[in-house]
Order: C-alpha cells, then structure tokens, then sequence
C-alpha cells in the first residue's frame, strides 16, 4: 500500500526544481516588467507556492494515513490467523474428545476440565472481540468492493468458527451435567446447576450497565446469546431434576424433604435468572438503538465539519450580500456538538467499562475537530464581517450619491422652469453658475465610479458592417456599459445618466441661447451695404469660378436663384454671417414677404449676377 503513495510523494518532490525554476524566471519578469505586470506576476508566483505546498501537505499526510492502514492490516492478519489455527486445534479436541465417563468421579473430573476449556475460552474472548472490531473498522474504510467482501469473509468465517466452539462447548458441558444427574448423585448436580445460576445471575443484574459503542453492544448482544442457548439446554437439566425429586418424595426417603427445599430454592433462582435475561436482552436492544444514533449523528457531525473545513479552506466567498449571510450561517453546527456531547454524557452513565475510552474518545475528537473548524470559521467571519462591513458603507455611500443626485435634479427642474435672460450679461452669469455645477458633476463622477466598480460589464455587440451614411457624432452616455447586479446600483446609474442629460441639455440650451443673443445684438446694427461690401470680399477671396459659384448656389439649374437656395447655401458657407442677417437680405429681395414672387426672385439673381461681375472685375 506505501508504494504508490511513495511514489506519488516521489513524483511530487521531483516538481521541486521545476517550481524553483518557475519562480527564478518570475523574479527575472518582475526586474523587466511594468509595476502592475510585476504584481500579476508576484501573485501567480504565490498561487504556485500555495499549491505546491498544499499538495505536497497532503500527499505527505496520505502516505502517513497508508502507513497506519497497513500497520492496522498486518495487526488484523496476525490475529486473525492466531484465533483460526488455536480454534482449529480447539474444534479437532473437541470432535475428538474421550466420551462421558459412567462413574461419579470421572464424571465430575472431566466437568472440572471442561470448566477450566471454558475459562480459557473466557479469556481468550477479548482478543476475538479486538479482533472483529479491527476488521469492522478496515471494512468500513475500504473503498474497493473487492477489499470489502474479502474483509467480510474473513469476519464471517471467524464469527462462523467461534460460534461453532462455543455451541460445542455448551452441547459438552450440558451432557457432563447430565450424566452427573443420571448417575443418582442429585446433590452434586444441585450444587453444579446452583453453582452455575451463581455465577450467571450477577451478570444479568439491572444494575449492571449495557451501554456503549456500537460494536461493545454487538459483541455483548453475541454474548447474551450465546448464554441464552446455554440457559436453554439447562432447561432440560432443570425438569429432569424436578421428576426426580418428585419421584423421591412419594417414596418418602430421609433426604426427600432436604431436595425438596434445595429443588424450590433452585427452581426459584431459575425463574429469576430467566426474568433478567429476558430483561438484559431488552436492555441490549435498547443500548443497541441508542449506540446506532450515537455513531450515525457522530459520523454525520464529522463528514459536515469535513465539508465545512473544505470550503472555508478552499470556497470562494460570495460577494453579494445575501451569499455573504449564507456563507456565514451554514457552517454553524454547535447545535449538533451539544447533541452529540449530551447523549454521549447519557450512554456514559450507563456505560459498559469496555466503551468507556472509545465514547470518551469519540466525544473529545467530535470537539476538537468542531474547534479546528470554528476556528477557521472564525477567520472567514471577520473577513466576511468586513465585506459586510464594506457592503454596508457601499450601500451608504449609494444612498448619499442618490440624495445629491435628486436634490441637484430638482434644483435643475426649477432652474429650467425660469425664463431665460434677455441680456448675454445676465446669460453669462447662468452659463458661469452651471460650469460650477458641472465641475462638481464631474467630481462627483468619481465618487459614482467608485460605487459601481463591483459592477459587472456588458457584452460588447457583435460587429456589424460599416454602413456608407455617415452618421452624426453621438455624446457618450456615462456609465452605459455597465450591468448593475442590484436594484440600487441600478437606480443610482439610471438617476446619474438621467441627471447627466438634464445637465448637457441645460448647459447646450443655455450656449445657444447665448449665441442667439448675441447675433441680436450684432443684428441690431445691420447694414445690407456693409454686409454687402463684406460679401463681395470674401467672394473676391474664393478661387473658383465665378459661374461655379453661381451654379453651386442654383441647385435646379433653372437659371434662377431662389430666397432659399441663396440663404442655405450663404449659411452653409464660411462666410462669417448668421441666420438673422440673412433673413434680413431675404426680405430686402422679398417683395410680398412670402419668398415666393417672381420679381424678388429675378431682382436677387439680378443682383448676384452683378455682385460676381464685381468680384470678377475686380480680380
């Protein structure tokens, strides 16, 4: 059994150099690498080293557990083959024994011999029992179906042979107790069955305690048994006396009273020691139930703390809070300690004295086990009382980002809710007032990313094809690629991208609003000559045709320049003008105000032709 575990701590003591090696590259990356690769790398050094160590923990701890299992097999072997071969000789004896002998001396000679076989059976009894738990507790922990039903035909055919001796050594002395009563000395088989009631009465007494381990009860249930058999080939014994003494007492010889009173005080002890075996074999079955609950919740309690110690060891704390509450309530098992350590205490008060060290044994193991996992439980604890600790401040922290976040939306509201200035000056003051707020919108923004960094990111959208439409530049939403995991992080996003919006609308609403005043207040000076003047410069400026500009502006091609095509086309230009001035040059040309008059149209194009005559001559 030690080979392959050797050969597996072997195996695992040869990744030493490679590991030395791993970790002698690591130190080499870390001398050439950036601060954050270094620390990836430290860490993937530690996970290396903790790994290691781990298995080689536990490949050193397996090869010590096969040792003793091997030890404890050598052990069961030695004994076992000791008990077969001194039963085999004892079986060859008693098949082989000298009949009953016809004579009252010989009779209670080989009755004296057969006590004593029985005495060295007595004895020898302890080494059986040690021996069948020993193999009981290798088949409990084989894990091979092959191991196990040989381990259960070895139990089998040593149970099998310690019965057939003890029935053959029953079957002996009866018939010796017999051929002592048939000879006509009834007062010596008086005396034996006397003798023999004597010394079974004290050992089915109330008081004598029957409690234990499951294996004890079995082997004194065995025990109880084997008595009980023997109780009932004295049965036969007992009648034969009863008849004969009857038989004595009608022919009224001297000694008929005396037998009769011996035979009452016999039968009387018989009927008691009757009574207390029918009551030491409920007892027995009543131990036997209380030790199979004893040993279920003892071996229940230590595969949870094994499963406890595991993930406490190796699990993965939740980081939600709900996982965090769970995690910390299902490794609470006290309860199951105080039930085991309690009925422990009760087998104990009526223990037999052969369980006393394996109850005791078993009730201080339960405990310390229970302390090794508490106290690794109590290490997660804190670590999981600070998450919690943490998670609350999160929650904290969201809580107060979300009550700024709705009293600066309101305040936004009412702010929306006034009319806009009519002086850039009075405009000026709101557009400073809401780059304030802004800046300490953009400060806060950290203080959001810092709340949402546990949340999880979004699946970036598959690739689709490049479209040839250009399309407008889009303003990115802040915080959109997130995926809250809770209804509150969830909120303050929502709320903060509803506020963000609120905040770009306000702030582009009040820049054009600016702008409108202040192309008013420029507009409030127009002169068609100046601009005129002006236009005709920048056109002089240009160096394209001049027939090119006039057909750039007359999109139809009619020949013709209507209000709307010299208005988008002058806008859509470099041209430093704005929508106001052009509208007053549009009506300058429009006669009827409507745009749409034949006259205001030829008078415009009229006017362009001559401007770019101008601009031509010019040049």
């Amino acid at each position: 059994m030690s080979s392959p575990s050797q050969a597996l701590l072997n195996e695992v003591n040869a990744y030493s150099e490679k590991k030395t090696s791993v970790e002698n590259t690591g130190r080499m990356l870390t001398e050439l690498s950036r601060k954050e690769d270094c620390d990836v790398i430290h860490n993937l050094i530690m996970a290396v080293q903790d790994r290691y160590k781990k298995l080689h923990q536990r490949a050193s701890e397996r090869g010590r557990m096969l040792e003793e299992v091997k030890k404890n097999v050598k052990q069961f072997n030695e004994s076992w083959r000791l008990l077969v071969d001194w039963m085999s000789e004892v079986e060859q004896t008693l098949d082989t024994h000298k009949e009953i002998a016809a004579s009252h001396d010989e009779i209670k000679q080989q009755l004296t011999e057969q006590r004593e076989f029985q005495k060295l059976l007595r004895l020898k009894r302890p080494m059986y029992e040690a021996t069948m738990k020993s193999g009981r507790s290798l088949h409990e922990r084989a894990q091979s179906s092959r191991d196990r039903q040989h381990l259960e035909n070895l139990l089998a055919e040593l149970k099998d042979t310690w019965d057939t001796i003890g029935g053959k050594s029953i079957e002996r002395q009866h018939k010796l107790e017999e051929a002592l009563l048939f000879s006509g000395r009834f007062t010596d088989a008086l005396q034996a069955l006397n003798d023999w009631l004597y010394r079974a009465e004290p050992q089915l007494a109330e008081d004598v305690p029957v409690g234990g381990d499951k294996d004890t009860i079995n082997n004194l249930i065995d025990k109880h048994k084997a008595f009980q058999k023997e109780l009932g080939k004295r049965a036969g014994c007992i009648r034969t006396l009863k008849r004969s003494v009857r038989d004595l007492t009608r022919s009224s010889t001297a000694d008929a009273h005396w037998l009769q009173e011996q035979m009452e005080e016999l039968g009387g002890r018989w009927e008691a020691v009757c009574t207390l075996s029918v009551s030491k074999q409920d007892r027995l079955e009543a131990a036997l139930q209380q030790a199979e609950k004893f040993d279920a919740i003892v071996h229940s309690f230590m595969e949870r703390l094994t499963e406890a110690e595991r993930i406490l060891k190796y699990g993965i704390i939740p980081e939600e809070e709900g996982g965090l509450r769970s995690f910390h309530k299902q490794h609470k098992v006290k309860a199951e300690l105080e039930n085991i350590q309690n009925l422990g205490e009760e087998i104990l008060a009526l223990c037999h004295p052969d369980s006393i060290i394996t109850l005791k044994s078993w009730i201080s193991v339960t405990k310390i086990r229970y302390e090794e996992v508490q106290t690794w439980a109590r290490q997660q604890g804190q670590k999981i009382q600070a998450n919690l600790a943490a998670l609350e401040a999160e929650k904290e922290e969201v809580q107060r980002l979300l009550d700024w976040i709705s009293s600066a939306g309101e305040a936004l509201n009412l702010k929306n809710q006034e009319p806009l200035p009519e002086t850039t000056e009075q405009n000026q003051e709101l557009l400073q007032q809401h780059t304030v707020f802004m800046e300490e919108l953009n400060k806060k923004f950290s203080d959001v990313e810092q709340a949402t960094h546990s949340c999880k990111h979004k699946s970036s959208p598959k690739h689709q094809r490049r479209s040839t439409v250009k399309l407008p530049p889009i303003i990115p939403v802040p915080l959109e690629h997130l995926d809250p995991q809770t209804p509150q992080l969830s909120q303050l996003i929502s709320q903060w991208q509803k506020l963000w919006r609120l905040a770009a609308a306000r702030q582009n609403r009040l820049e054009q609003h600016q702008q409108m005043l202040r192309e008013m207040e420029e507009f409030a000076n127009f002169d068609f000559n100046i601009w005129r003047k002006r236009y005709i410069q920048w056109i002089s400026h240009m160096k394209s045709r001049i027939l090119d500009v006039f057909r750039t502006i007359d999109r139809d091609q009619d020949g013709r320049i209507s209000l709307k095509e010299f208005t988008d086309y002058v806008l859509a230009s470099k041209f430093p003008t704005n929508s106001l001035e052009m509208n007053a040059v549009a009506n300058i040309f429009d006669l009827n105000s409507d745009g749409s008059e034949e006259a205001g149209l030829l008078l415009m194009s009229s006017w362009l032709r001559m401007t770019l005559v101008e601009v031509c001559m010019s040049r």
